[in-house]
């Protein structure tokens, strides 16, 4: 083949590999319509990712004990008594109910409670979670009512304030809270995708391959099966042949470093896209105690706007005043060790806010 300069070509890669983008997504905003709806069509995936991601499901159910696990604290003694005496389905606690609520609303968006009272003196006599339930606004994009539904047929209509409804970070104009379902499910899908990967290939690893010198095609169809059945079954094959006619070759399982090193990235960007360290589930592994402070504090300001949304909202539906009790803060420690070692201090330094000065 002869070399002619003129000849020099370039390969085409634009299809090859296409680029990352990411779709436009409008708004579940009102329109001029007299009425507009809003159903959670992936209300009974996002269940599916909640039972059965063992990690999503531990890491939702922990925040909500983060915001709820120190109980509450009434502002009188009417309060408390209507609230010890709220039974939910029957076998619930006050506290319950609001921990079902938040880990339902941080899965699918929006949690919802029918709201009881006495038709008397309307004093607040019982609260009973629900599941999903379409959320129906006017065209101003105020809520008017909600159905609960069962296909396309209406099984039970409420008016607003028969229900208590927890919206979980509700963007722009949208009628509808936003799934953290939503913002996970990618790296869950592939961190799930992943330990298949590695599940499967560890597993086949163990099954040794048979080598015989056989040309009865009915014998071979009969041992075959009888090395599958002893396979699935974890025993012995007993195979009447001569040594030199048979054989077994073991497959080493290959190397699974980088599996391994992609599965935990994506464990800890899961935990990071989710907003819960996983300090606070007992995972410190990995941590030490000065980081593991810090993600702790980090984490205080998350679920103290959560524990402050979930009262106001408490106040302005039911008209329930009360307080949460906290878990410990390590604010107060964390600055006496600042001021303790001033050589280690995690916060600014005067000279980390002077620009210039040749340094």
């Amino acid at each position: 083949m002869r070399t002619d300069i003129t000849q020099t070509d370039t390969t085409d890669l634009t299809g090859g590999v296409s680029d990352f983008s990411v779709s436009p997504q409008s708004l579940d905003a009102p329109t001029e319509n007299q009425e507009n709806t809003y159903d959670n069509a992936e209300y009974e995936e996002y269940n599916g990712y909640y039972f059965k991601i063992p990690e999503y499901h531990v890491a939702v159910n922990a925040y909500a004990t983060w915001v709820l696990g120190k109980g509450y604290t009434p502002v009188d003694e009417r309060i408390k008594a209507i609230l010890e005496n709220i039974k939910g389905w029957g076998e619930d606690t006050f506290q319950q109910i609001l921990w079902n609520l938040i880990v339902m609303k941080k899965v699918q968006g929006d949690s919802f409670a029918e709201i009881i009272r006495d038709p008397k003196t309307g004093i607040l006599f019982n609260i009973k979670p629900l599941g999903t339930l379409r959320i129906v606004t006017n065209s101003k994009g105020k809520i008017t009512r909600y159905e609960q539904r069962e296909g396309k047929r209406i099984i039970h209509t409420f008016r607003t304030q028969d229900i208590l409804h927890l919206c979980n970070n509700r963007y722009g104009n949208q009628i509808h809270g936003t799934p953290t379902t939503t913002s996970v499910q990618w790296v869950i899908d592939a961190r799930n995708e992943a330990m298949a990967d590695v599940r499967r290939v560890a597993h086949r690893s163990t099954v040794r391959v048979l080598y015989i010198d056989e040309d009865d095609r009915s014998r071979m169809t009969n041992i075959k099966k009888d090395y599958k059945d002893a396979i699935n079954k974890g025993e012995l094959l007993i195979l009447p042949a001569l040594e030199k006619d048979a054989k077994f070759q073991e497959l080493t399982i290959p190397p699974m470093d980088a599996y391994l090193s992609w599965i935990k990235y994506l464990e800890n960007f899961f935990y990071q896209a989710l907003g819960v360290p996983k300090v606070i589930l007992g995972g410190s592994e990995e941590f030490t105690e000065s980081s593991a402070k810090i993600s702790y504090l980090t984490y205080e300001q998350i679920y103290t706007r959560e524990v402050t949304e979930l009262e106001a909202d408490l106040w302005n539906q039911l008209a329930i005043k009360l307080t949460f009790n906290k878990p410990a803060s390590l604010q107060s420690e964390m600055l006496s060790g600042e001021s303790k070692n001033p050589q280690e201090q995690t916060g600014f330094q005067p000279n980390d806010t002077i620009a210039g000065r040749g340094e």
